[in-house]
């Protein structure tokens, strides 16, 4: 590394180096954190604190769709599963499903456990 130190009136000790050295330090800085940040997600994904969502969910979910009904498809649940698991009535969930009726935050809340969610996971 090509550097040359200076010093200010000040006190303050500086290095200066070439432009394209400087670039490369902040390249490598980058990529360390991307490094970092990409074994953070694997060891979430391994201790199951995270989860890959296939894409046609992720676009389900975008279009607007339920994000309850989505979600218990995801899941591979029937409605009275996932109904029964969440300790509420079916026409209940049936409701929330096509949008006729909101549930509760409690009621959210209930449904997002059975399936393994947060309640934002359910709420736009």
């Amino acid at each position: 590394m090509n550097a040359q130190t200076i010093i200010t009136p000040a006190g303050e000790r500086l290095v200066l180096i070439p432009e394209a050295e400087y670039a490369a330090l902040v390249e490598a800085a980058e990529d360390a954190a991307d490094n970092a940040a990409f074994d953070r997600i694997e060891k979430r994904l391994a201790s199951g604190e995270e989860e890959l969502i296939p894409s046609d969910i992720v676009d389900r979910l975008l279009d607007g769709e339920n994000r309850v009904r989505v979600w218990r498809e995801y899941r591979g649940m029937s409605a009275k599963e996932l109904a029964a698991k969440a300790g509420i009535a079916k026409p209940f969930l049936s409701q929330i499903e096509t949008g006729k009726r909101e549930g509760t935050v409690d009621t959210l809340r209930k449904i997002a456990d059975a399936l393994s969610l947060t309640i934002d996971d359910l709420v736009g």
